[in-house]
């Protein structure tokens, strides 16, 4: 017997929400964000969604999807993490401007 690995699926808009949301949530990386968004799908707390629901939206919590998902979601939340630290810099640029 071969193990094949999941077919990846592409996250959509709202699964990106729902990792933002979760990391909103706890400012932890990955494996406890995925914690984390586990306890989110388990008490539909984003949206009402449950486990199936974000499924749909290419989030999947299966051993086999493990990979695939700990990839993406630490790609938004560096992206995340990119955008908050240019918009500080802008933030804090007028006012030293105006010193």
């Amino acid at each position: 017997m071969v193990a094949r690995p999941a077919p990846a699926r592409a996250l959509t808009a709202e699964a990106v929400e729902f990792v933002r949301f979760c990391y909103s949530r706890r400012k932890v990386g990955w494996p406890e964000l995925y914690d984390e968004m586990c306890a989110v799908a388990g008490r539909g707390l984003f949206r009402g969604w449950g486990p199936d629901d974000l499924a749909e939206h290419g989030i999947g919590f299966g051993l086999s999807e493990m990979a695939y998902l700990g990839s993406e979601v630490c790609q938004i939340v560096a992206e995340d993490r990119a955008r908050a630290k240019v918009a500080a810099k802008v933030a804090v640029a007028p006012a030293a401007a105006g010193a």
